[in-house]
């Protein structure tokens, strides 16, 4: 069994964002040379997630929407968490869109249903974070 592993920065422009990381995560694949096994891709902050849907823009501006209902960033004084921060909402979106995923791969390549991309979700962007990539597998 072989293993691979390698972090992928990024720092969003805004607060908020969705990014279609899987031409990255293919690109780790090919690197790692793995044709059968698994990759685990997964936010290595607080306040971002990676999470597998459809890259439609519809559904990325209803998920900010959504997600601003269930946690909304202001008022700040809102949350007990936000003493000299206002980031205790991005700490809630990364709960409810999650840490990381699990991948098959198979024959070499990411197996995927219908429209499934991976994403990396920034809910308190404006400066560099990681998302580590781990693929094991022969």
């Amino acid at each position: 069994m072989k293993s691979f592993r390698k972090e992928l920065w990024f720092n969003a422009p805004s607060r908020r964002a969705f990014i279609n990381i899987t031409p990255q995560i293919e690109q780790c694949l090919k690197e790692s040379e793995i044709k059968e096994g698994i990759v685990l891709v997964n936010a290595m902050h607080i306040t971002a997630s990676v999470f597998i849907n459809d890259d439609e823009s519809g559904l990325h501006y209803d998920y900010e929407v959504w997600l601003e209902k269930l946690a909304p960033h202001e008022p700040v004084s809102y949350y007990k968490h936000n003493v000299g921060e206002d980031n205790a909402d991005a700490h809630m979106k990364r709960q409810i869109m999650g840490r990381e995923v699990v991948v098959a791969i198979t024959n070499g390549k990411l197996d995927f249903g219908p429209w499934e991309q991976i994403f990396y979700g920034e809910f308190d962007g404006r400066r560099r974070k990681r998302v580590l990539v781990k693929i094991i597998g022969d």
